[in-house]
């Protein structure tokens, strides 16, 4: 069993900046190859993929409305993943979770994903 624990959100103006963190406990990064993904929900809206990196090659994707933006790593001697989130917009307002599947490979659709965390927001402002 993985538990996931997400951190780091807030309030920041349009174009600033913050960091999530989230970190996985029952299993080792070092030692297991994983999929860790963030994914968001707005209100009134589904969940929808951010991004992902695998814990094994640090192997990144990123979803359009993020890409160039948004920055996805991995410290495997923490065991915890990030996302930098830069040139904040007020659309990227949303609960962010994390999630983990126990493969080395990823795939975007959150029904793929066997643990998840309990979400942290993020408000922008405009």
């Amino acid at each position: 069993q993985v538990q996931l624990v997400e951190s780091g959100g807030g309030l920041a103006q349009a174009g600033g900046s913050l960091r999530l963190s989230c970190t996985a406990s029952g299993r080792t990064f070092s030692t297991y190859a994983m999929c860790m993904a963030w994914f968001r929900q707005a209100p009134g809206k589904e969940r929808e993929f951010v991004a992902t990196v695998t814990t094994s090659g640090g192997t990144t994707d990123y979803a359009d409305s993020v890409k160039g933006r948004f920055t996805s790593s991995r410290d495997n001697a923490k065991n915890t993943v990030y996302l930098q989130l830069n040139s904040l917009r007020y659309e990227d307002t949303a609960v962010y979770y994390c999630a983990a599947r126990n493969t080395g490979w990823c795939s975007r659709s959150a029904d793929w994903f066997d643990y998840w965390g309990q979400g942290t927001q993020v408000t922008v402002s405009s």
